[in-house]
């Protein structure tokens, strides 16, 4: 297969606050495999480094060494250490067999951080969205509950909150929001503590109703490996996109038994048809999955041709 890359960078149309800090723009690298009768595959690399995966600058360093022509084999030897490129180059191979988009499925959308999730959530619940995920820890606690509580009384009856730490608080923050969780219906708490706390949030799952989920903790196959093995037994956030290799994503979840949300990562559409395959493959059915982040960019297209050519 001919092997192809170029980079690209997407504005946020509104910066994207965390408590990783404030997200302005996606950078990631589209992929495109063409064989000798013409059929093309599409794939993508769209790193988190903060998450664990290989930075923007290692995966072009692979591109640049990538042996051509690519065949299975080159794929396979990707080495763990880029997670996000194994994902990209085994998605554009797998766009020559399978092709088609993936089923239809609920869909979480990511309101912005802050009292701009008041008047965010409407118009997406208008669009068909019944599951939101508020992300917290980048305010005063006091000030995020004021929010909360407004945001709580705003939503119809209908509709589920997740809320999402990004491992920025303490665990008496985490017990006071779980405690709260508890009183409101939260479905789930995601990574109230940093991935070093992990017996932390093991024993707080075990004290509250409302349930939490692990991601940046499990960002890789090999940690979500390690979580296992040392006790994790609730929802589990995988980010496809850098998460590693899909086959052996597959392959593992075959053999567990998982409460499995997949997310965005904020990739384009390429990336997103990929790990949207893999969520209707693995994902918990009776759960939204996390990729309602189109209304962060400003529309593209979902032509994979125009996109490379465009982006």
């Amino acid at each position: 297969m001919k092997f192809e890359w170029r980079s690209y960078v997407r504005p946020f149309v509104k910066p994207l606050r965390t408590t990783h800090g404030e997200w302005r723009d996606r950078s990631g690298i589209l992929l495109k495999l063409t064989s000798a009768d013409g059929r093309v595959g599409y794939g993508e690399i769209a790193p988190v480094p903060w998450f664990g995966s290989e930075t923007l600058q290692q995966a072009i360093a692979w591109c640049q060494h990538m042996p051509q022509p690519v065949n299975q084999a080159a794929i396979a030897a990707i080495p763990d250490a880029l997670p996000a490129c194994q994902f990209g180059l085994e998605s554009a191979w797998e766009g020559f067999t399978n092709p088609a988009a993936p089923p239809a499925m609920p869909l979480s959308a990511l309101l912005p951080t802050g009292a701009a999730a008041l008047s965010a959530w409407e118009p997406l619940w208008q669009a068909g969205y019944r599951t939101f995920k508020w992300k917290i820890g980048v305010a005063a606690l006091a000030q995020e509950l004021t929010w909360f509580a407004a945001l709580h009384s705003a939503l119809p009856p209908d509709c589920h909150l997740r809320l999402d730490a990004n491992g920025g608080l303490t665990p008496d923050q985490a017990a006071h929001w779980l405690e709260v969780g508890d009183h409101m219906g939260l479905e789930y708490l995601e990574q109230p503590l940093p991935p070093t706390q992990f017996h932390e949030m093991v024993a707080l799952q075990s004290a509250f109703t409302t349930a939490i989920a692990l991601d940046e903790s499990v960002a890789t196959l090999s940690q979500l490996r390690h979580c296992l093995e040392h006790g994790w037994r609730g929802v589990v956030i995988i980010k496809p996109a850098i998460a590693g290799s899909p086959a052996k994503l597959r392959q593992f979840c075959a053999k567990h038994s998982l409460d499995l949300v997949f997310s965005s990562v904020f990739e384009t559409a390429i990336g997103r048809q990929a790990g949207l395959r893999l969520a209707a493959e693995l994902g918990n059915r009776d759960r939204a999955m996390g990729y309602g982040t189109t209304q962060w960019f400003h529309p593209d297209t979902q032509n994979f041709d125009a996109l490379w050519q465009h982006l």
